[in-house]
C-alpha cells in the first residue's frame, strides 16, 4: 500500500487515522497488516464511499482541512469507486526482524528455506545469485545490483522483498545486507 510522504508523520503519531483511495477494485482487506514506507500499518476498516458522502470529520482525520480538499486530492479515474480506510500503526514488532536475527538454523530450518527458495526459483532461477550478490556487495544501490545481474530494478526489488519475508535479507538506508539468518543459510546449505 503506497502512502504519500505528507501523511507519514501524522500516521505515525496517530493524528491521521483515515485515508481515501480511488481504486478500480478494493486493494486492502480490513484486519490485515501492511508493510509500508511508514512502517507496519493495520487497516481496521475499508468502506466504499461516494465522494459526495465523505464526512467532514473523516476528511480532517485524513489530514485535509475540508471535504472539498479531500475530494480534490483523489487520484485515479473519476468513475472508479472511492474507498475510506481506517487505519493505525501496528504496535507489535515486525516478525521478520526476529526471524532475520535467528542465526541458529536446524536441519529442518535449512530444508524449509531451501524448499521455499526452490518454489521462488520455479519461473527462473534468481534466489541464489541474489543472495550471493547481496552478500558480496552490501549497502550497494538496488539499481546497481540489478544492473550487474542484468535485471530491471523494480522486479529485482520485489524479489529481494521476498527474501526479506523469509528473514534472509535486511534493508539498509541504501541497499541491503544479509541477515544473520541469511548468512547462516548460505554457510550451511
Amino acid at each position: 500500500m503506497l502512502i504519500e510522504q505528507r501523511l507519514h508523520s501524522g500516521i505515525r503519531d496517530g493524528s491521521i487515522t483515515v485515508m481515501f483511495r480511488r481504486w478500480k477494485r478494493r486493494q486492502v482487506v480490513a484486519g490485515n497488516t501492511y508493510r509500508t514506507t511508514v512502517g507496519r500499518v493495520v487497516v481496521d476498516e475499508v468502506t466504499e464511499v461516494a465522494p459526495s458522502r465523505i464526512l467532514g470529520a473523516d476528511a480532517r482525520a485524513a489530514g485535509y482541512p475540508s471535504v472539498a480538499a479531500a475530494v480534490a486530492d483523489l487520484r485515479g479515474t473519476p468513475g472508479d469507486p472511492v474507498f475510506l480506510l481506517r487505519l493505525h500503526m501496528a504496535e507489535d514488532d515486525d516478525p521478520r526482524a526476529a526471524l532475520a536475527a535467528t542465526a541458529e538454523l536446524s536441519t529442518e530450518d535449512i530444508a524449509e528455506i531451501t524448499r521455499r527458495l526452490a518454489r521462488l526459483d520455479r519461473a527462473n532461477r534468481w534466489t541464489g545469485e541474489t543472495l550471493e550478490i547481496i552478500q558480496r556487495r552490501p549497502a550497494v544501490r538496488a539499481g546497481d545490483l540489478a544492473a550487474e545481474l542484468g535485471r530491471e530494478m523494480l522486479p529485482f526489488k520485489v524479489d529481494v522483498r521476498k527474501l526479506k519475508n523469509l528473514g534472509l535479507t535486511l534493508s539498509l538506508e541504501v541497499g541491503y545486507r544479509l541477515s544473520p539468518r541469511g548468512e547462516a543459510y548460505l554457510r550451511l546449505r
